[in-house]
């Protein structure tokens, strides 16, 4: 089979023979021709996509010496026509040159080695062998890759053999012992390579290192080139004019002003707590006065909170160390419960929650003193406390 993308990367549209079509043990169809320009996923570069006639080609794989186009039909024998879905081409052109050009430039400037790389669908990422990577050093990274960029050097493909290839300055040994194929910006980087490549360095038009983060024994860095760059500044500039004219600031002061807004609003959020706190306070008193020729605290609620519901029976239990203190919380489709006792009550709040979530199905769990759960609404939240009432009499 002719690989055509190798012969030329920029071939759009070309006619080949379907040499075989048939499917794999999952069941896709494929189809094999007697010439390609279709790249298949190979080298972190994924496969292209495009058209063989009216029919789509929705993914390119080679396996076993034989270059498979995945189809959601069948095509008709003989000759076909192919073409590839340029602008998914070309941006895997620009993000892999772009590579190269960054992944030489840390070699160059401070020796760190590329061990992997990853075209994804956003972005791209390379991990490179060191366990830090300082501001600084990402900058100076980056701006010697676009100056080769500016510089527009040529990108020149060439196939080698094994004694060949330890003639030049390759940044890593070849995965392969033969036929091996050289991708070579001159005087910066030579490297071993199968993916697809524009002609010269200036067609990737531009580099961006978005972040990096730890991964094991590397830094992943994250970056895009060419036509990304474009995509990611229109998104960042569309949520800068957003956030300006949220917060009411230009951008220059919009860091600032979120930092305010967020420290103001842990303000409020520790005021709101507090108040909360001081009410559930009242809360407790009032519920205790309710049931002072009692020996519990009990209540039903609609909608509280599971936390709320805690923090109340705790408080209650401060202020009256004999109590006992049943609440139930009923919510559309679920019931809950928490019941709490004092220091000076014998009663045993995880047995008696244990008998609860029996009762409804539910799940839950907690100690002698405090416990909580719940369960499916298969009874109203009266019942269940007139069930907690019964079990804490036979006990």
């Amino acid at each position: 089979m002719k690989k055509l993308y190798y012969q030329d990367s920029y071939k759009k549209k070309f006619t080949a023979n379907v040499l075989q079509q048939a499917k794999d043990e999952q069941g896709n169809l494929y189809a094999i021709l007697d010439q390609t320009a279709f790249y298949p996923t190979g080298g972190g570069q994924p496969h292209d996509i495009g058209r063989l006639n009216e029919v789509e080609v929705v993914a390119v794989e080679e396996i076993e010496g034989e270059i498979r186009h995945y189809i959601n039909a069948p095509l008709t024998q003989g000759e076909i026509t192919g073409e590839v879905d340029w602008s998914r081409r070309l941006d895997h052109m620009q993000q892999h040159a772009g590579q190269h050009i960054l992944s030489a430039a840390f070699a160059e400037l401070f020796e760190f080695q590329t061990v992997s790389f990853h075209l994804g669908k956003e972005t791209c990422t390379i991990d490179i062998h060191t366990n830090t990577l300082r501001e600084e050093e990402a900058l100076a990274a980056e701006t010697l890759a676009n100056e080769i960029i500016f510089e527009n050097r040529p990108i020149e493909t060439k196939w080698v053999s094994a004694a060949e290839a330890i003639q030049y300055p390759l940044r890593k040994q070849p995965s392969v012992s033969e036929n091996i194929r050289l991708v070579i910006i001159p005087d910066f980087d030579y490297n071993g390579c199968g993916g697809t490549h524009p002609s010269s360095t200036g067609q990737v038009s531009t580099i961006k290192i978005l972040d990096w983060e730890k991964q094991k024994q590397n830094i992943r860095v994250q970056f895009v080139c060419g036509n990304r760059v474009l995509k990611q500044l229109h998104e960042k500039h569309s949520v800068m004019k957003q956030l300006t004219a949220a917060l009411n600031a230009p951008q220059e002061d919009v860091a600032d002003a979120a930092m305010r807004l967020i420290k103001d609003s842990k303000t409020l959020e520790k005021d709101v707590e507090n108040k909360n706190e001081q009410l559930l306070s009242y809360e407790a008193k009032e519920l205790l006065i309710q049931h002072k020729t009692e020996d519990n605290v009990q209540a039903v609620f609609n909608g509280r909170s599971i936390k709320e519901l805690q923090t109340l029976a705790r408080k209650i239990t401060e202020l009256a160390e004999d109590s006992v203190v049943i609440l139930i919380n009923e919510l559309e489709d679920k019931l809950q419960f928490v019941c709490a006792c004092g220091n000076g009550s014998a009663a045993n709040m995880k047995q008696l929650a244990n008998e609860l979530l029996s009762r409804i199905n539910g799940k839950g769990g907690g100690n002698k003193s405090l416990a909580q759960g719940g369960g499916p609404k298969s009874m109203s939240g009266e019942d269940l406390l007139r069930a907690a009432k019964e079990i804490l009499m036979v006990n």
